[in-house]
């Protein structure tokens, strides 16, 4: 569906009656509705959803919501007026209301199954029934579909309320977590890390809920108190939001025959993905095995420069479980993620995500997930053994992909034309005992320092166990590696070298960001956001969508230092559980 918004012509969208002729809903127009749904959205419980891509449902408005924040960038991107975030029918719409939603937008959302593996291991014990045909999007409902700009986006709401998957929670979130996943993606894009977007974000001004969570000063692992939150709805805005764990649920039924539809459901769903998410790589006239092979090679393309971006700029997803891997290959469910400050290989924000989900496990995660991913495609491959063949060749490659993705990024953040496997690991093993702050150690690196000072900045000296001799030894270590790395990448010891130290500095800039998502940054944002003051939380919305830019003094001198002492191991600022 085409319309006359361009960026070129400079319209701009207004109002919700001038978006509306944009609505094109492309899942529920050529994907099976639950037979079971009511058609009226009217499904709250939770229960069995036994086939289907999708469950009709109507979102739960929040009460007396209130303007709290929106992605100006995105807004640009989607022909959006700024103006538009504050008007009495987007308000309504994007705070859970979709009853006066313009014809021909849907009055009715919609809400996607999905399995859940973790590690490559199906379970499923978070399902109540038992069976892994309750587990989906719990409180995470689809209301928009539309082409704009030339493009499709999906807008999905986050704590919409409840839908079948729901598993007898409120489907609410708070402003809390909707403030970290708002300001989170946003801040990813700016960094170029390929993720979902955040278009809104409303608070209600009446409505809470109660949730656990840490008390003030508390060193506790998990939260040891319940406390009365205000419930907001963040709108995140994706291609797609199809997931690893969505494929699965499907494979499942067709590998093991739940009905008689349960192949061919299988297959209108990965054509779909193709559709949405590869319709610029994969040929549609192509046959379906070709274009699974396709899509093998494309997504493990994608999966493998994701996560390598995700350790460039020091992000940790905390549980990356299949069902939250998108397909597209993108970040998705910003849940108990985190920012690495003080270098630790296994840093792992989530107190029930354990080493395998930590930091630099993050690859062999992703290489779970993938094997998850071709598991479920493998039914429709099962007549056609070439390609099948070819299919299981490209999950056999994955570790040896992943590790050259690995090893191009590593040399970038370190400014090499190629890896050096023992100037990094010794850099690796300075990081750790010194230790130092992640985002700072790089950034200072990337001026090119003539010696230790601008690298001492980032190191945490209170943390650092050595005294004396053993000091001194290891800043002897740190001289000769900087020495080193000096002569590797072309720059002698007066200054000079085969190129621009000029030229290498900005390149290595551009990788190493100045700025990152530090959660004791975050903390007193959406503590003042519960209160009604969004000031902090604007401010830091700004610095975090300009993260490689040298911005204001005043905005160094807060934003670019090390983390307090006094914030270590605190509850809500260095972990935290999963509860939003």
């Amino acid at each position: 569906m085409n319309h006359p918004l361009s960026q070129e012509t400079g319209f701009e969208v207004t109002s919700l009656e001038e978006l509306a002729p944009m609505a094109d809903y492309s899942l529920m127009n050529s994907l099976a509705c639950d037979p079971d749904a009511t058609p009226d959205g009217v499904d709250f419980r939770p229960r069995q959803v036994f086939s289907g891509h999708y469950v009709p449902v109507r979102p739960t408005p929040i009460e007396t919501p209130e303007y709290v924040a929106h992605s100006e960038g995105l807004f640009r991107e989607l022909g959006f007026a700024d103006s538009l975030v504050q008007s009495a029918d987007f308000i309504r719409m994007f705070s859970g209301d979709l009853s006066l939603a313009p014809e021909p937008m849907s009055k009715v959302g919609w809400a996607c199954g999905y399995a859940l593996s973790i590690y490559g291991t199906e379970f499923i014990q978070q399902c109540p029934f038992q069976t892994g045909n309750g587990y989906g999007d719990g409180r995470a409902i689809s209301v928009l579909e539309a082409v704009l700009n030339g493009r499709r986006w999906e807008m999905q709401l986050k704590g919409g309320g409840r839908t079948p998957y729901c598993r007898g929670a409120d489907g609410r979130a708070v402003l809390r977590s909707s403030v970290r996943e708002f300001l989170a993606q946003e801040h990813m894009h700016a960094l170029g890390v390929p993720t979902s977007r955040s278009l809104s974000l409303y608070v209600s001004k009446t409505e809470k809920v109660s949730r656990p969570w840490y008390s003030e000063g508390s060193h506790a692992r998990d939260p040891d108190q319940l406390i009365s939150e205000p419930v907001a709805i963040s709108t995140r805005v994706a291609p797609s939001f199809i997931r690893v764990g969505q494929l699965e649920l499907f494979g499942r039924r067709a590998r093991k025959r739940e009905h008689p539809r349960a192949i061919e459901e299988l297959e209108q769903l990965v054509l779909h993905l193709i559709d949405r998410e590869y319709s610029g790589v994969i040929d549609q006239t192509l046959a379906t095995p070709t274009k699974i092979v396709m899509l093998g090679r494309e997504f493990r393309s994608r999966l493998v420069s994701l996560v390598a971006n995700w350790i460039r700029v020091g992000y940790c997803q905390g549980n990356f479980n299949s069902d939250n891997c998108a397909v597209g290959g993108f970040t998705l469910d910003y849940g108990p993620f985190g920012f690495c400050e003080v270098f630790e290989p296994f840093y792992q924000p989530w107190t029930g995500g354990g080493q395998h989900f930590s930091f630099l496990n993050q690859p062999v995660a992703a290489e779970m997930n993938f094997k998850s991913f071709c598991s479920a495609l493998r039914p429709l491959l099962k007549a056609h053994q070439a390609e099948l063949a070819q299919f299981d060749e490209i999950q056999r490659g994955f570790p040896e992909v992943m590790q050259a993705e690995m090893q191009r990024m590593w040399s970038a953040k370190l400014g090499l034309e190629a890896f050096d496997v023992e100037l990094f690991r010794e850099l690796m093993m300075l990081m750790t005992q010194t230790p130092v702050d992640y985002t700072i150690f790089f950034r200072e690196l990337s001026s090119i320092p003539d010696d230790l000072g601008p690298i001492e900045k980032s190191f945490y000296r209170s943390m650092n166990q050595a005294r004396g001799a053993d000091s001194e030894a290891l800043l002897e270590r740190w001289s000769e590696w900087l020495a080193e790395w000096k002569s590797r990448i072309g720059i002698d010891g007066d200054g000079t070298g085969s190129q621009s130290r000029e030229e290498l500095s900005r390149s290595m800039k551009l990788v190493n960001p100045k700025y990152t998502m530090r959660e004791w940054f975050v903390v007193p944002a959406y503590q003042r956001a519960a209160d009604g003051d969004y000031q902090l939380l604007r401010a830091l919305q700004d610095v975090l969508t300009q993260p490689y830019a040298e911005q204001s003094n005043a905005v160094e001198a807060h934003y670019y230092r090390l983390k307090p002492s006094e914030l270590f191991n605190l509850g809500g600022f260095s972990h935290y559980s999963c509860s939003s």
